[in-house]
């Protein structure tokens, strides 16, 4: 009877570790997808992490400097365009508007521990070398986005339509595609159609009785742990959130469950299946102009690809 009992325990405790395996898999699976990379609209977006999105970056860069040196600030000539690839302009005194609550990933939390250290405030932060905010003049010249009682010149020349790095995107892409819609946003540049696709895709999504009942299973979880929202959009939103700088304990503890309860009920997996068959629906109706705007891309790298040598 010794000599079982302990092959008993042994194969419990391999049970056992089976179990948590098997759990720590699928929150590595739900987590994968939680991801914009995970969709099937992610190859028609530009990615700006990537080589070819830093490429295109820095050509961008290169004739904006161009640009603004012709509007004569005469202090872009020595620009190191290398520095601000990747950043995108921001007017000085502007930067602190936007809040700190938020996250990167198209389902919010998922890591309950990091999830109970930081609340919402997942949002990754970028370095560089370059500071973000510019003076309003040369903010203007380089966007072409004008607030009240700025002057549509620049040192008496006419500033281009979407400043120097439109005019740049446009040298790198052709001329662009109609506008579209998002949510009320206007969206411009090639990325307007894939971006209008996603958004009217997760819109069809939630009407999905697959959704809606994950949203309910998710709600109840969360009742259960005493925290009444019937989404995690609604969780992630709460407006208490936004009136600290740093997260309260009541928003991490509901940070924390939220995480908590999309790995328990299966949320994620179950809504990315619904919007990624969702998606795959759209690019089958749109494949020829979705074509289009990759073809429009690859354009663009070898442009940029260009301008880089010539400025070498």
């Amino acid at each position: 009877m010794r000599k079982v009992l302990p092959l008993v325990v042994t194969g419990l405790l391999a049970l056992s570790a089976c179990q948590f395996a098997g759990h720590d898999d699928a929150a590595d699976e739900a987590r994968g997808l939680n991801t914009m990379d995970a969709f099937p609209l992610h190859p028609y977006l530009p990615d700006p992490s990537s080589d070819r999105g830093k490429t295109i970056a820095t050509a961008q860069w290169i004739l904006a400097k161009k640009c603004m040196v012709r509007l004569d600030f005469a202090g872009f000539s020595t620009l190191n365009t290398r520095t601000v690839e990747s950043t995108y302009p921001v007017r000085r005194g502007h930067l602190g508007s936007s809040g700190t609550v938020g996250d990167d990933s198209p389902y919010g939390v998922d890591d309950p521990d990091r999830a109970a250290e930081h609340g919402y405030r997942n949002r990754k932060q970028e370095d560089s070398s370059q500071p973000l905010e510019w003076p309003a003049d040369q903010y203007v010249a380089l966007t072409g986005t004008f607030d009240s009682g700025d002057s549509h010149r620049a040192h008496g020349h006419p500033i281009p339509e979407g400043g120097c790095l439109g005019q740049a995107t446009r040298r790198l892409y052709g001329s662009p595609p109609k506008a579209a819609k998002a949510n009320g946003v206007r969206l411009t540049g090639t990325s307007s159609l894939p971006l209008e696709l996603w958004y009217e895709s997760y819109k069809a999504a939630r009407k999905d009785p697959a959704w809606k009942k994950a949203e309910r299973t998710w709600s109840a979880c969360m009742k259960e742990k005493g925290f009444r929202y019937s989404d995690p959009d609604a969780a992630s939103l709460d407006s208490a959130w936004f009136r600290t700088q740093k997260p309260s304990d009541r928003e991490r503890e509901t940070a924390a469950a939220d995480a908590r309860c999309k790995l328990d009920s299966d949320y994620i997996t179950t809504v990315h299946a619904v919007e990624a068959r969702a998606q795959k629906t759209a690019i089958g109706k749109h494949k020829k102009d979705l074509d289009a705007v990759r073809a429009a891309q690859e354009r663009a790298v070898e442009n940029a690809r260009k301008v880089i040598a010539q400025a070498s």
